[in-house]
């Protein structure tokens, strides 16, 4: 298993078998859970490390036989060892990546946020545009999106709107969102054909819970002021609007569904969110450090995407990737060909950093 290290693969195993046992052997429902997640953590590197061993026994025995001095024999082995080769190769870089230290928050559910930049009308059509995206993406992953704060735009569309994105490793891809993104394109008002370009800026922040971020009860001002609909329509009556202001740092959160309760609960959980990302942004030189491997530099000023109607096209700018086709990608059929090439790119550039360390 030359480049890998054998120690730390051996390691993993013995404490799967551990964890293994440990399930079997009827703990208390609360250690079971604990020890169910930690299997499930280990159960891909496990399978893919004894699954390339498997194939590295298969090797020699091919290489054995080759050896043999049998014709017939020698060529049905070299046949197999150059499958077993191909095999072998592609198992090693898939536990290369696995090994890759893992974003803690990488299987949290995400904040994700969508506000119109420069455009006007324009740019709340793009960010309505970039939010159906999303939930459709969503969608096919098998995610949940809850909207928790919207305001509509006077054309159409969001000036902003901010969504609970609840699911299995959704901060782990859309975390790749978060920046500028461009809009080129002829609106529906343009008589003369003019092409128009508008922006949008999207923020990804990880769902956290309260064990994650304290905040005192001290350090709050929480407001209830009376909702209304679009244009002053459907007013509703009550004050059932929650706006929760955080004094250290001067970060306000509204939220205006129709039950006071819930407000109060979507408006804390993007506070924690927001306060966390906050502290990540301001994280140790350790850190800052290792982002730079990273695609990106997840700074939410950065124009990240342009998406060009007139050709068609979608270019990701951290990567140089360019794809024709726009329609399928503004509608979340294929923006995974966009992220999963960002994940690629990210985790190569880790593994380059890594050799560089080695």
């Amino acid at each position: 298993m030359a480049g890998l290290p054998t120690d730390k693969l051996d390691a993993l195993e013995r404490r799967f078998d551990s964890i293994e046992h440990a399930m079997s052997a009827s703990p208390d429902p609360e250690k079971y859970v604990e020890l169910s997640k930690e299997y499930a953590e280990l159960s891909p590197m496990v399978a893919k490390v004894r699954e390339y061993r498997a194939a590295l026994a298969d090797l020699e025995g091919a290489e054995e036989l080759y050896k043999s001095g049998d014709k017939e024999m020698a060529e049905l082995a070299y046949e197999e060892m150059g499958e077993l080769k191909e095999k072998i190769e592609a198992l090693f870089q898939e536990i290369r990546i696995l090994l890759l230290p893992k974003d803690a928050a990488d299987e949290k559910s995400a904040i994700l946020e969508v506000r119109a930049g420069t455009g006007g009308d324009e740019a709340a059509l793009f960010a309505g545009d970039l939010f159906r995206m999303y939930q459709r993406y969503a969608q096919d992953q098998g995610w949940k999106v809850a909207v928790m704060e919207a305001s509509e735009g006077d054309a159409g569309g969001y000036k902003e709107i901010i969504a609970n994105v609840s699911g299995a490793g959704v901060f782990s891809k859309l975390k790749y969102e978060s920046g500028v993104h461009r809009v080129q394109r002829v609106p529906d008002t343009e008589a003369s054909g003019r092409i128009h370009t508008s922006a949008a800026t999207v923020a990804v922040l990880p769902e956290v819970e309260d064990i994650d971020i304290e905040i005192r009860p001290e350090d709050i001002r929480i407001d209830t002021m009376r909702a209304s609909g679009a244009g002053g329509q459907h007013v509703n009556t009550t004050d059932s609007a929650v706006r929760i202001t955080h004094i250290p740092t001067g970060i306000v959160v509204t939220s205006a569904e129709k039950s006071q309760h819930q407000n109060r609960a979507n408006a804390m959980k993007v506070l924690r969110a927001r306060l966390f990302d906050e502290q990540d942004q301001k994280a140790s030189s350790e850190r800052a450090e290792a982002r730079k491997t990273q695609v990106g530099s997840g700074d939410r000023s950065e124009r990240i995407r342009t998406y060009n109607f007139p050709q068609g096209r979608v270019t990701d700018h951290r990567i140089n990737l360019t794809l024709y086709k726009l329609p399928q990608i503004i509608t979340g059929e294929a923006l995974g060909d966009v992220i999963d090439a960002l994940i690629t790119e990210n985790q190569a550039a880790q593994l380059a950093a890594m050799e560089q360390g080695a």
